[in-house]
């Protein structure tokens, strides 16, 4: 029996991964309102002339909206009610979408979600605990506008860097958990990245736990040149020791995830599972067709083609990962106790 302090702490982490879940189901689609306080609202003097100074159809500039603290007011994202498929064109009211775990009701094409969502979808009612959180992307070459473009892309996702590193529980079964999140610069591998995986995989060797790596990215992050190739061998290093202190691990590999990412941690796991559709490879297929010459097999580096050729074990989709991965963390588990409380549906968790 948990103590009421127990519980309540633990409604609080399942409300805070929640309320991070839902921000990323809203900026999957919706409208983006930006609080701006116009520099020539001043008086309607200063808004003829502004107006008469820009050619037509360009939109005035503003400052940033603040408060009377002179904090930044941050921007709303209201859902809109329909999503469209970028793969059928077709459009459905945004609750099939959340029906479905976002794969398209009309066609099935799986659209990318976000790292928080997708932990909100597998880890037992509050047992996320998020760590690392102070590692973030950095320049460490002072490589042109990247700082800037780090900046747009910590406001537009929320998040600081491309994954996100946790504890948690699946079914009572304690595990690391590790999503690399596509909306940050396509999940590419940077320092930081490589850090947080890293601290994940020995987190997990020194506490004897499980780990799980849900791979998506575009491969490393040419604005850190050397930093973010070195990754590779850093990553690789920590889940070669993982792996020879008898530890457990999964790799998941979603749409994409290519370049380095494939050619380090990704395609270590000592079971790989994949996404419908998911495309998985180190180049991709135009950049081969061109190398060698000639028209690559239907399907070719797609989920379905690499478990018919035994890279992946299997396709899972998304409404039975949780499962799928409870099934395959019970074999493994040395007969220890599963909480028989923990016996939450995929369906009463969305």
């Amino acid at each position: 029996m948990k103590s009421p302090i127990t519980q309540i702490y633990e409604m609080y982490k399942d409300r805070a991964l929640r309320k991070k879940a839902h921000a990323d189901t809203v900026g999957h689609s919706g409208l983006r309102f930006n609080f701006v306080k116009n520099k020539a609202a001043d008086t309607a003097d200063a808004k003829k002339k502004t107006s008469d100074k820009q050619p037509a159809g360009a939109q005035e500039k503003g400052e940033e909206g603040k408060d009377k603290n002179g904090l930044r007011i941050p921007a709303v994202m209201i859902p809109s009610s329909f999503i469209t498929c970028r793969s059928c064109g077709r459009r459905a009211l945004r609750h099939k979408w959340e029906d479905n775990y976002f794969v398209c009701p009309e066609c099935g094409k799986y659209a990318p979600i976000g790292a928080y969502y997708r932990l909100s979808l597998i880890l037992d009612k509050g047992s996320f605990s998020e760590i690392d959180t102070d590692i973030k992307a950095e320049d460490p070459l002072g490589f042109p506008g990247y700082k800037e473009k780090i900046e747009k892309q910590e406001e537009k996702t929320g998040l600081n860097e491309s994954v996100i590193s946790a504890v948690g529980t699946i079914q009572g079964i304690r595990l690391v958990t590790v999503v690399l999140d596509s909306r940050f610069f396509m999940g590419s591998m940077s320092r930081a990245v490589g850090e947080k995986v890293t601290r994940a995989v020995e987190y997990a060797d020194k506490e004897h736990l499980p780990l799980l790596i849900f791979s998506a990215s575009g491969g490393a992050r040419m604005q850190e040149g050397i930093y973010s190739l070195m990754q590779m061998a850093k990553t690789t290093s920590a889940v070669e020791s993982f792996s020879e202190h008898g530890g457990l691990f999964i790799s998941f590999l979603t749409h994409p995830t290519t370049g380095g990412v494939t050619a380090s941690f990704a395609t270590l796991g000592d079971i790989t599972l994949a996404e419908p559709g998911a495309l998985v490879g180190f180049a991709g297929p135009r950049v081969i067709e061109q190398t060698i010459g000639r028209k690559l097999p239907k399907g070719f580096q797609r989920a379905e083609y690499l478990e018919n050729h035994g890279f992946v074990d299997r396709i899972v989709e998304r409404s039975e990962m949780r499962d799928v991965l409870t099934d395959i963390l019970k074999l493994h588990t040395d007969g220890r106790t599963v909480n028989p409380t923990y016996n939450s549906t995929a369906s009463e968790r969305k």
